[in-house]
């Protein structure tokens, strides 16, 4: 997943990144709104926002998430514990919330909870650099601009993105795209990886010599 991490405590914003990194998350840092308004111009899986900002409230990037359609599942962290308070942030738009000090752990398994859920209701969206892919709306785009895909790179990609980052063998990615592992088919595969390569870059496939494929 994409994670995005605003908080102005910078030991904790370094700490928070690394220990989402070691699970094998992408990780975008953020002191401030304006920072965290700059990187949520790309898609992001996750967000996790501290209340008490330099420029600002986290409730405010809350709301502005939510007034512009942004669905994109937020954990709220702040040494606010007061119910009223959680009340405050659940109804601005947060999903989840997290009162400091926290356990790491305990912040990675609500991670992974939001993502989870996101997933179940839909949210098949996955970021990889400047290239957004919207898999349940078959809608990709590269800087912001669409690129159309076929049916059959469509397939490529659902069939990378289930794994969620594991490298996925070239007998895998047949099977599922084509219904074999025939030779015309291997070659067809290949010519079709290169082919979204050129449309999207060539940091949306990963070619892991021997093993197969991997998503970003």
């Amino acid at each position: 997943m994409r994670i995005l991490v605003v908080d102005d405590d910078l030991e904790l914003l370094d700490l928070l990144s690394r220990s989402l990194r070691s699970e094998g998350h992408r990780v975008e840092e953020a002191p401030c709104l304006a920072d965290a308004r700059a990187a949520l111009e790309e898609l992001v899986d996750v967000v996790v926002l501290d209340l008490g900002l330099p420029d600002g409230s986290g409730l405010s990037l809350c709301r502005w998430l939510r007034k512009a359609g942004n669905e994109v599942p937020i954990l709220l962290l702040t040494a606010q514990a007061a119910v009223a308070d959680r009340v405050a942030g659940l109804d601005a738009g947060a999903d989840d919330y997290l009162a400091k000090p926290f356990a790491l752990a305990e912040l990675r398994a609500r991670v992974r909870a939001l993502g989870r859920r996101r997933a179940a209701t839909g949210g098949s969206v996955r970021s990889i650099g400047d290239v957004g892919l919207d898999l349940e709306r078959r809608k990709a785009t590269r800087q912001q601009v669409t690129v159309d895909l076929t049916p059959r790179e469509w397939t490529i990609l659902d069939c990378l993105s289930a794994r969620d980052g594991r490298v996925v063998s070239r007998l895998q990615v047949l099977e599922e795209a084509w219904g074999d592992d025939h030779e015309a088919a291997m070659a067809s595969l290949e010519v079709l990886v290169g082919r979204i390569r050129r449309k999207l870059g060539k940091a949306v496939i990963r070619t892991v010599r021997g093993e197969g494929y991997a998503l970003g």
